[in-house]
């Protein structure tokens, strides 16, 4: 009589939209913990200056902006010094940006790997963001040195330490809105590829749109109402409100913003898992 035979793992196709198997995510833990190393390590070594760049390229940035829009334009910073006005800006925009670029071509980057062996897809976003919080850490305590020589030498500065608390919950608000934003891209890419030419261009004009160059105290009721539709808006404006003590702090438009990234991430999640059954047969 032949044995029934036993196996570790079955693999069953999913049918149903809701069927999103988030508890392969912690199964498969190890992998997102190498993929978060072959993130950090295949960016910067084969460069000279290596994990530098972190540092390099959010001070370059608001130089730039300092010279540009501070000194050029003459645009206001809440009477704030424009570095660390800018600085305050860039820091957690960067995070939402490198997120989004990075997780919007998940499928055409990684369409060898996914036809070849199972693991759940979802792995390979989730590694972007962990692998970008490095680099995030890096850029805060940029920001945080440049923050307390600022602090200890200039009166307008003034933080909102009971506000402190929130800042983690503006990190993983930014990254829900990457992640989400991103694996949507990546979804609907399978198909329209134009979409990948746009991604580029689209940050950067929704970084205008977002206040990290221009306060919303410098506008109007109106165009302010249409900016802090904008979900990231409230979130730049929520941490420069608690470190600077200067921007717009407003529990509902926190809320909002919020809301909008839930509803987001779960809109993405259930498209993402619907494309990733067919997808090979349209990259």
């Amino acid at each position: 009589m032949q044995s029934e035979e036993h196996w570790d793992l079955i693999i069953k196709p999913k049918n149903k939209w809701y069927d999103l198997d988030l508890a392969a995510l912690w199964r498969y833990r190890d992998l997102l913990l190498l993929l978060v190393r072959r993130d950090f390590v295949s960016v910067y070594k084969q460069t000279i200056l290596g994990p530098l760049w972190f540092l390099i390229q959010p001070v370059l940035t608001a130089l730039t902006f300092t010279f540009i829009f501070g000194s050029v334009a003459k645009i206001s910073t809440d009477d704030n010094p424009p570095i660390l006005f800018y600085m305050a800006g860039i820091t957690l925009w960067s995070y939402f940006s490198d997120c989004l670029t990075k997780t919007s071509n998940t499928f055409i980057a990684n369409a060898g790997v996914f036809g070849k062996v199972y693991f759940p897809r979802l792995i390979i976003p989730l590694s972007v963001l962990v692998s970008n919080l490095i680099k995030l850490g890096i850029q805060f305590l940029i920001f945080i040195g440049i923050w307390m020589y600022f602090f200890t030498s200039h009166h307008q500065v003034m933080p909102h330490w009971e506000l402190m608390w929130v800042v983690p919950i503006l990190v993983v608000m930014m990254a829900g809105l990457g992640f989400g934003f991103g694996i949507l891209i990546s979804s609907l890419t399978t198909k329209y590829r134009d979409l990948t030419f746009l991604v580029g261009f689209g940050v950067q004009l929704l970084m205008y749109a977002s206040s990290v160059v221009i306060p919303l105290s410098s506008m109007s009721d109106k165009v302010k109402f249409w900016m802090l539709l904008n979900p990231i808006t409230s979130i730049i404006e929520n941490f420069k409100y608690i470190f600077l003590g200067s921007g717009f702090h407003d529990a509902i438009w926190m809320l909002y913003s919020f809301g909008f990234m839930s509803l987001l991430i779960i809109v993405s999640v259930i498209i993402f898992n619907k494309v990733e059954k067919s997808f090979m047969d349209t990259v």
